[in-house]
């Protein structure tokens, strides 16, 4: 976790390394309620004896799923003060390299690659970089945004003439 006292702090961070998140199973159990969700209920995803005889062995969970995970491990990674809420801004590129067998563990890698100051506070680049446990090569790369909203500054009581 790396921690910034307030978003203005994030101005001067470009190129911070973030570290790595905690690993977080992806069970079945996630993949199906995913898939009940969203609506995609491929058998690649829901079907494990189907998806046995498939091209991967098994069930996998789905790209979005991994993606969606960028959220939570965004928090695991950066902490800033001072914030009135976090807001997923947008992502400027995404791409999924490798399937997610179910009963994978992943984890996140993160640095900051952009902050720029905006009417609501201040807006991030973070390159996410999406691991799986035991392979050389990631779930997915994602250039994300974040926008830190800055809490408001307390307008100060007006003084009472004498």
């Amino acid at each position: 976790m790396t921690a910034f006292a307030n978003p203005a702090a994030l101005l001067t961070a470009v190129g911070a390394e973030l570290g790595t998140t905690e690993w977080l199973e992806i069970d079945q159990h996630r993949i199906d309620g995913f898939a009940a969700a969203t609506g995609d209920e491929q058998w690649i995803h829901v079907d494990p004896q189907r998806a046995a005889a498939g091209p991967f062995g098994g069930t996998i969970a789905h790209g979005y799923l991994s993606l969606s995970l960028l959220a939570p491990f965004t928090a695991q990674l950066l902490e800033v003060g001072s914030v009135a809420m976090a807001i997923n801004y947008g992502l400027d590129r995404v791409r999924f390299l490798q399937p997610v067998r179910s009963g994978s563990r992943l984890r996140a890698r993160g640095s900051i690659t952009s902050a720029e100051a905006v009417g609501l506070g201040v807006r991030v680049g973070v390159k996410m970089t999406v691991e799986i446990d035991g392979e050389s090569k990631p779930a997915l790369v994602a250039d994300t945004i974040v926008l830190f909203a800055a809490e408001p500054h307390p307008t100060p009581p007006a003084e009472e003439p004498s």
